[in-house]
C-alpha cells in the first residue's frame, strides 16, 4: 500500500556503510524521477551518481547533518551513506525548475524505500567546494545531495506537542519526529 511506503520513507542519517548500492540501482531510481511529472515538461534536472568510496568520502565532507541535533556531527565511519545522488539544475535548459526537484526526490526516495533502502535529503551543502570536487561548470546549479544506504536507525513518528517541530534522539538512539495532527493542517472554508 502507498501509505505504508510513505511511512517507511523517513530521513535516515545513519546507514550500514558496508551494504553497497549498485550504480544500476541508482539508475533505476533516477529513472523513476525521469518518468515523473515535470513542470512545463522542461526536464531540466540532471543527476550525478556516486557509489565510489573515494568520491563518497569527498562528498560526505561537504555536507552538514541534522541541524536540530546540535551535538551530533553526522554519521561516523561505518554509518555513512553507501551512495549519493547529487541533484542538479541545468540552467541552459530552463531558468526555473519549479517543483520538479520535490517530485524527483520523492520518486527516488520512494523507490529506495520500496527496495529496502533509505535516504536523507541534504540541502546544507558546501556547494562551492562540491562544485570543485565534481569539476562542474557554472551551467549546473547544485540543488541537493541525496544520501542513500541501508538504514541503521529507527525513526518513529509521533504527535507534535506544543508546536515543537524539533526532531530528537532518545537514549537508545531512536530518532523521534513530531508531526502535526491532520486536523491542524486541514483548514475549513466557511
Amino acid at each position: 500500500m502507498l501509505k505504508d511506503l510513505i511511512l517507511k520513507n523517513r530521513s535516515y542519517r545513519r546507514f550500514y556503510q558496508n551494504e553497497k548500492i549498485s550504480v544500476v540501482q541508482l539508475r533505476d531510481w533516477v529513472d523513476l524521477a525521469r518518468n515523473s511529472a515535470s513542470a512545463r515538461n522542461s526536464q531540466s534536472l540532471k543527476y550525478i551518481l556516486s557509489v565510489d568510496e573515494s568520491l563518497n568520502s569527498k562528498v560526505f565532507g561537504q555536507l552538514a547533518w541534522a541541524g536540530y541535533l546540535t551535538t551530533w556531527k553526522g554519521p561516523e565511519e561505518g554509518e555513512q551513506p553507501a551512495a549519493y545522488i547529487i541533484l542538479l539544475h541545468d540552467t541552459l535548459i530552463s531558468v526555473n525548475y519549479f517543483c520538479d526537484d520535490g517530485i524527483a526526490i520523492q520518486s527516488i526516495l520512494l523507490g529506495a524505500a520500496e527496495a529496502g533502502y533509505g535516504g536523507c535529503i541534504v540541502h546544507s551543502v558546501n556547494r562551492n567546494h562540491l562544485r570543485e570536487i565534481l569539476n562542474l561548470s557554472e551551467q549546473y546549479e547544485i540543488l541537493y545531495v541525496l544520501a542513500l544506504g541501508k538504514p541503521k536507525e529507527t525513526v518513529v513518528l509521533e504527535e507534535m506537542k506544543d508546536g515543537d517541530v524539533k526532531y530528537w534522539r532518545d537514549e537508545n538512539q531512536v530518532h523521534h519526529v513530531p508531526k502535526r495532527a491532520l486536523d491542524e493542517i486541514i483548514l475549513e472554508v466557511r
